[in-house]
């Protein structure tokens, strides 16, 4: 099989990755996915008890997060790595890190210290609840973001707050920080000058309620847990059938009448209480009653099938084996082949986003532990006695 080759679209930026867990390797991974050199730096083995919290280096989230790098190892509490860091960063466009607020001080991976070194560079930091504030010095993990940003008190059935089955907080986190990242290299280019991106799990999370959050804002009101259901559009909700669950997204007269016409059910067009949106959601319990009497008689396919002839929005819910089974799923390549050395072939998350000239690529799987730390020291000029004395000193 020939080499993949890695995307052009930012290989002319080099990344250092000192971020672990979730949403500082999901920026990463955007920035890596198209071709930057990202080189991930973690702290020789033994030395950070917490190095481990991204899980096993062979399961699948540090496979799925960390392609496209290389990997070097650093013991930034020492001084000898520290000045490596240093020379690196001088080399360097971006600094990724989600340490505590108060930590990239003490290791002098700060803002105003990376700017001495180099006035171009661009330091990225994502946290818990921001970098300033009352809850700065707060651990912050994605489920207590769910929590605090107001996700989990509109998710469920009413009484009962859930969260995501997904880590969307850390997720959005990352996202947020590489969208940042980006417009700050774009900046870059006029000013010349690199900046300070930040990101939090918390602010993140309130940036997903988008609509609920202005419902608020701007009209105070408290959006209630609505289960499925749409929370101002209805019939929009998931609906049993005889073999499992659709979800049905009617919104707007004319699909509220095609739907009728598929189900059957012209009484509900003459209903009072239903001939509205407004109407609709005011009675959901009741309307939602009457179509799942008519839902529960076929099965899913049937009615996917019937809707989207008829031009409803609607779609199985799926278990995640049916979803890399689903024919448009494959079409799109939403799963991606790796091949590691020691794992052999296997499949990870495809990169969502999709350029027609440039697009991203999975060139290599997560590197071992320090594999490229020789490599790295080298392009740094560093000869081998230096490199020798740097990995007996255990700075490397």
């Amino acid at each position: 099989m020939a080499k993949i080759t890695a995307s052009s679209a930012l290989a002319r930026f080099r990344v250092l990755d000192l971020s672990r867990v979730r949403a500082g390797p999901t920026c990463v991974r955007q920035l890596a996915d198209f071709g930057a050199d990202v080189i991930k730096i973690e702290s020789p083995p033994g030395v950070d008890p917490n190095e481990g919290m991204g899980g096993p280096r062979d399961g699948p989230d540090m496979q799925n997060l960390h392609r496209n790098k290389r990997s070097m190892t650093l013991n930034l509490k020492l001084p000898e790595a520290r000045e490596v860091f240093g020379r690196l960063a001088k080399t360097a466009d971006v600094v990724v890190e989600n340490y505590r607020p108060d930590v990239k001080y003490r290791l002098g991976v700060d803002f105003s210290s990376l700017e001495k070194l180099n006035p171009r560079i661009i330091l990225a930091s994502i946290s818990g609840f921001g970098q300033d504030g009352p809850y700065r010095d707060r651990p912050g993990f994605d489920q207590i973001a769910q929590g605090m940003s107001g996700l989990m008190g509109v998710t469920g059935d009413p009484g009962k707050p859930m969260r995501s089955g997904a880590a969307i907080a850390d997720v959005a986190a990352g996202l947020y920080a590489a969208l940042g990242i980006m417009t700050a290299l774009l900046e870059r280019e006029s000013s010349g000058k690199g900046q300070w991106v930040q990101s939090s799990l918390l602010h993140s999370g309130i940036g997903l309620l988008d609509f609920q959050a202005a419902r608020y804002l701007m009209k105070n009101e408290v959006p209630p847990q609505m289960g499925n259901d749409h929370p101002t559009s209805m019939p929009t909700s998931a609906y049993q059938t005889s073999d499992g669950y659709i979800n049905v997204a009617c919104s707007g007269e004319g699909m509220w009448k095609r739907l009728c016409n598929v189900l059957g059910r012209k009484d509900l067009l003459a209903a009072a209480e239903f001939k509205d949106n407004e109407g609709r959601s005011k009675n959901r319990a009741k309307l939602n009653a009457l179509l799942s009497q008519s839902f529960i008689g076929k099965d899913s396919k049937s009615w996917v099938d019937s809707l989207n002839e008829a031009g409803v929005p609607c779609g199985p819910i799926y278990r995640m084996d049916e979803v890399f089974a689903d024919p448009q799923v494959q079409h799109i390549g939403a799963a991606a082949e790796v091949s590691h050395p020691r794992l052999g072939r296997s499949r990870i998350v495809a990169q969502p986003a999709r350029l027609s000239r440039t697009p991203a690529t999975i060139a290599t799987a997560t590197p071992e532990i320090g594999e490229h730390t020789q490599e790295i020291l080298q392009e740094l000029k560093y000869s081998d006695k230096e490199i020798a004395q740097l990995k007996e000193r255990g700075a490397v």
